[in-house]
């Protein structure tokens, strides 16, 4: 028989309290909270602890990037299924995009007002309802609605994961545990692309997503026995002025960015879209000038480890994504390969990438970031200097070289800038400012995409096919060369090294960090 319910009553812990007449009082834990606890403080007595949350955290985050592109390459092939056409199914990919990034920045501020593990927890458990509510979708509408609705409630991971793994790991060691977040985050989506039209030719489309369900569940279990609990604010009401004024402004940018080689530059539609966003950015500061707990802090962007790191991403993001997607074009229309020859020619890219993202980040803790930063990008600006010089006759070892360079620049300068954001903030903004900085790449992304094959387009007229793609390379060089110039501002962190008896270390441990993170 359950208990009275006017003799019970429950904590905030979760406890439930029996009062019984002749009795003490007696407390109830729910069985899965007590196994949960039990797990996780075994798991905090290891001297791995921060490496297993890291671990954890990159499972949820994979599972959502991998889903933002895997059906990039079969576009054709979905929309005869669906009755439609290619081009209203380009939605299917940039309308996520689009969320991401809009509202990237409301969805790192909850994480740091209500604790980064429980909107963690809650961003993965609607990624995979809307996994489910995708495979499925009856026609073309519904299939871009539930993707841009698992994308907007995906938006929470990333900065929710940076969060957690920046108070976990201390500053110096940021950029070595960013190395492999860099990895996943950046890996997912590139993962998709390669294997998306394999896996939708050989399973089809709807078996990916309903694939995706219980791997959302895993994740949802394996990160409510890991992730450590995350404090949630009560002094500080969520700016939601703010987001929405900068929503509109990164929206209404990106929207004229996608429209423009569609519908040209100087369409009254792309030109209104600039001119909104350049409205609403001015209102956004006019706002946050005014409210007493801003979306994100304006003192940051006068901080050099703050601006220049997210300048550097913007510039780096833009030529290595414009990069990304000209170049199987560039394959296909001059050399002719096929789409399995473009393959295999691109796979070493986000292979160098995973390889070069958690090597750098252990260089970086010993070089410093912006030695990283400069390395990386000037490597991306070779790699599209490199690719401006193939020609028809050119060996496939100087576009696979060309490439490798690109993935290699790419994981060299990310984590490092990452970290550098992360050690010039307040503690208590770590989730905001993640997502900020993701939402300037993903600008750049977005731009990089769509001006170089503008470019590549209006030079084809009077430089041919060939010199049309090289003009596209020599703009992304230009904008990866800007990545540079930006990195040259960022002070690494800085390490002096303390000796063992100051630091109170044991006799015999390696010598010890003083980090000071300059901003």
């Amino acid at each position: 028989m359950p208990p009275d319910p006017s003799t019970t009553s429950a904590d905030e812990a979760g406890q439930l309290t029996v009062e019984a007449p002749g009795a003490d009082e007696v407390a109830i834990v729910p069985w899965p909270l007590l196994w949960r606890d039990r797990f996780r403080r075994r798991a905090e007595t290891s001297d791995r602890y921060p490496w297993i949350v890291l671990m954890a955290a990159l499972f949820g985050l994979l599972s959502v990037g991998f889903l933002i592109t895997v059906l990039s390459v079969s576009i054709t092939r979905i929309a005869d299924d669906l009755d439609t056409t290619p081009d209203v199914l380009t939605w299917v990919i940039t309308g996520p995009i689009l969320a991401y990034a809009v509202i990237g920045p409301a969805a790192g501020k909850l994480a740091d007002l209500f604790g980064a593990r429980r909107v963690y927890l809650i961003s993965i458990m609607g990624v995979g309802v809307s996994a489910a509510l995708t495979a499925a979708a009856w026609n073309a509408g519904s299939l871009i609605g539930f993707r841009v609705l698992g994308a907007a409630l995906g938006a929470a991971i990333g900065p929710a994961s940076i969060s957690m793994i920046n108070k976990l790991f201390p500053p110096h060691r940021r950029a070595l545990a960013l190395g492999y977040w860099s990895l996943v985050a950046a890996g997912g989506p590139m993962l998709g692309v390669v294997i998306g039209g394999r896996a939708v030719e050989a399973w089809g489309w709807r078996l990916i997503f309903e694939a995706q369900v219980p791997l959302s569940l895993l994740a949802l279990v394996v990160g409510f026995l890991v992730l450590p609990e995350t404090e949630r604010r009560h002094d500080v009401r969520f700016d939601a002025a703010g987001s929405a004024v900068l929503a509109f402004a990164v929206g209404a940018l990106l929207l004229g960015l996608n429209r423009g080689p569609v519908l040209g530059w100087s369409s009254p539609v792309v030109l209104g879209a600039f001119v909104v966003s350049a409205l609403a950015s001015v209102g956004f500061v006019l706002v946050e000038q005014r409210v007493r707990h801003p979306l994100v802090p304006l003192r940051y962007f006068r901080r050099a480890n703050f601006a220049f790191p997210i300048a550097n991403q913007f510039f780096a993001n833009f030529a290595y994504m414009g990069g990304f997607i000209i170049t199987p074009l560039f394959l296909q229309s001059v050399f002719g390969y096929g789409e399995a020859r473009t393959g295999d020619l691109m796979a070493p890219r986000p292979l160098a990438f995973a390889i070069a993202g958690p090597v750098a980040g252990w260089v970086t803790v010993r070089i410093g970031e912006r030695t990283n930063a400069v390395i990386g990008a000037s490597l991306i600006t070779a790699s599209m200097l490199g690719l401006a010089l193939v020609e028809p006759s050119s060996s496939d070892w100087l576009i696979v070289g060309a490439l490798v360079l690109s993935g290699v620049g790419m994981g060299t300068c990310a984590p490092a800038m990452a970290a550098a954001v992360a050690n010039a903030v307040d503690e208590v903004d770590l989730g905001v400012v993640a997502a900020a900085q993701q939402m300037v790449a993903q600008v750049g992304v977005v731009a990089g995409i769509q001006i170089l094959q503008t470019v590549q387009a209006a030079r084809e007229p009077v430089a041919g096919l060939v010199g049309s793609y090289h003009a596209a390379f020599l703009a992304g060089a230009i904008a990866a060369g800007m990545g540079v110039l930006s990195a040259l501002f960022v002070r690494s962190t800085h390490r002096d090294r303390a000796p063992e008896r100051e630091r109170g270390a044991p006799e015999g441990a390696p010598p010890a960090f003083v980090v000071t993170a300059r901003r």
